[in-house]
């Protein structure tokens, strides 16, 4: 029988603390850099491009863009450009493409469209030399290391790492800043939490919900795709507030919701509605720091609430990997998929 501990996936997602504290001191020139060019030339807004759990990257960058700098951010589709040729209009942009291998066919043609249109191109690579790295103006490294897991753990922890840095430099939010340098250590200590109750209740389920909100609805975007590539379990995720606009409607006995929080101005609601669907009979579980209760799911308390995703994904690494080795899958192996998709 499978040791969870003995995963590929284990392995790496126990290597994203010290991943990160590796990416933050190689990266401070490049981002600062990039920092001063951008106070020198505002971007009118920001444009991301991504898919998979990139794309799950930058649905934080949105959020932690738009709270932190008060700049639109926007997600391009890939298939606009790829497929449909169009052109968008990206002058005095700055376009941020998240891949972890750089080679995907479609986020190279939207890369070169974007330039082309006159944007600033961004591109947070694992892959320094990859394709997408040598066409982008800026190059962030991820300095994840080699992930040889399909399910992508460091990487995509780096990749919020790698905005986080950009947003807090680029902020000037010491706040911010002093929680970002903070971050590894968090990390680590994220990566010791106890989230066994959730494997126990989670091993026979065939559907779950995972909410989130705000900056904590990326994380939540990551765990329903994590417990499908790597337990067979079906998840969706929705935000906790449009989870009411008719998905809620299926909520109730022996239907579990994963929740996470964090402690900004969308935390209350979003534990009210854990709680409004554990009254409902449903098995909840809520990730808070600092939360109390039936079903809370143990979290680090951080100074800033954009850092308590990375840490919400990092413990529930651990708990998925587990899960997916007691339902008797191997997570590093997938059945159907690979570690690079090349979409055209």
């Amino acid at each position: 029988m499978t040791i969870p501990a003995t995963t590929q996936m284990h392995a790496e997602a126990a290597e994203a603390a010290d991943a990160v504290a590796r990416q933050f001191a190689a990266n401070a020139s490049v981002i600062d850099a990039l920092v001063a060019r951008l106070r020198a030339q505002p971007p009118r807004f920001i444009v991301t491009c991504a898919r998979g759990s990139s794309d799950h990257a930058a649905t934080y960058g949105k959020y932690l863009f738009e709270t932190a700098l008060g700049l639109v951010t926007a997600s391009a589709s890939p298939s606009v450009g790829s497929v449909y040729a169009v052109q968008p209009r990206l002058d005095d942009a700055l376009f941020i493409v998240i891949s972890q291998s750089g080679k995907s066919p479609d986020l190279l043609r939207n890369a070169e469209i974007a330039q082309a249109a006159g944007a600033h191109v961004v591109a947070l690579v694992n892959v320094a030399d990859s394709p997408l790295a040598q066409l982008a103006d800026t190059v962030i490294p991820l300095h994840a290391g080699p992930e040889n897991s399909v399910a992508a753990t460091k990487s995509y922890l780096c990749s919020l790492a790698a905005l986080l840095q950009l947003a807090a430099r680029w902020s000037g939010d010491a706040e911010l800043r002093a929680a970002a340098d903070a971050l590894p250590e968090a990390l680590r200590d994220a990566w010791q939490q106890d989230w066994s109750p959730l494997v126990s209740g989670l091993r026979l389920a065939s559907n779950l919900f995972v909410l989130g909100r705000g900056l904590g609805l990326a994380a939540a975007q990551e765990a329903a795709l994590k417990f499908k590539e790597t337990c067979g379990l079906h998840a969706e995720a929705f935000s906790s507030a449009e989870v009411k606009h008719g998905p809620m409607a299926l909520i109730g006995p022996d239907f579990p919701v994963l929740v996470f929080a964090q402690d900004d101005d969308t935390g209350a609601g979003t534990a009210a509605v854990a709680e409004e669907f554990r009254a409902r009979g449903a098995p909840v579980w809520l990730a808070r720091p600092g939360a109390q209760g039936p079903g809370v799911l143990p979290l680090p308390a951080t100074s800033h609430p954009a850092c308590t995703p990375l840490l919400t994904v990092q413990a529930f690494y651990g708990a998925v990997n587990a899960l997916a080795v007691a339902r008797g899958h191997n997570p590093d192996v997938p059945p159907h998929l690979n570690k690079v998709t090349e979409t055209v």
